[in-house]
C-alpha cells in the first residue's frame, strides 16, 4: 500500500477537492445554471475523480487503488472534455476555461504519477 495514512494527504485528492469547489462555484453562473443536465453531469464526473481517489485507497491493496485511479484519471478526461464543451457554448469565458483546464491537466497527471509509481510495486 502506499505510504500515505489517509486519502487526505494525497496530493491529487487535495487538488481534485480545490477543482470541485470551482466546477461549484462556476456552474451557479447564470450562463450554465440554465444547462440543468450539462451542470449535473460536470459536477458529478469532478466529484468522482475525489471520490473515487477516496474509494480506492480505502480498500487496503494497491491492486484495487490503481484501479480506482483509472476510473478517476478517466472521469478527469471527461471533465476536460466537459470544459471544452462549455467553452464553446460560451458558459465560461476563456480565462476561466484556461484555469480550469490547467488544474484539471495536473491533477490528471498526478493521477498518472501515482498509478505508475503504484504500479512499479505490483
Amino acid at each position: 500500500m502506499s505510504k500515505f495514512r489517509s486519502f487526505e494527504e494525497i496530493n491529487s485528492w487535495q487538488k481534485s477537492r480545490i477543482f470541485n469547489k470551482k466546477i461549484y462555484l462556476i456552474t451557479e453562473n447564470c450562463n450554465f445554471k440554465k444547462d440543468f443536465d450539462f451542470v449535473r453531469q460536470i459536477r458529478r464526473a469532478s466529484l468522482s475523480i475525489s471520490s473515487n481517489i477516496a474509494e480506492g485507497f480505502e480498500r487496503n491493496t494497491d491492486k484495487e487503488f490503481i484501479y480506482f485511479l483509472y476510473v478517476a484519471k478517466a472521469s478527469a478526461g471527461e471533465v476536460r472534455s466537459q470544459l471544452y464543451l462549455a467553452f464553446d457554448l460560451e458558459y465560461i469565458i476563456k480565462e476561466e476555461f484556461e484555469m480550469l483546464l490547467e488544474s484539471i491537466t495536473e491533477i490528471s497527471k498526478l493521477i498518472s504519477g501515482f498509478i505508475k509509481y503504484l504500479s512499479q510495486k505490483l
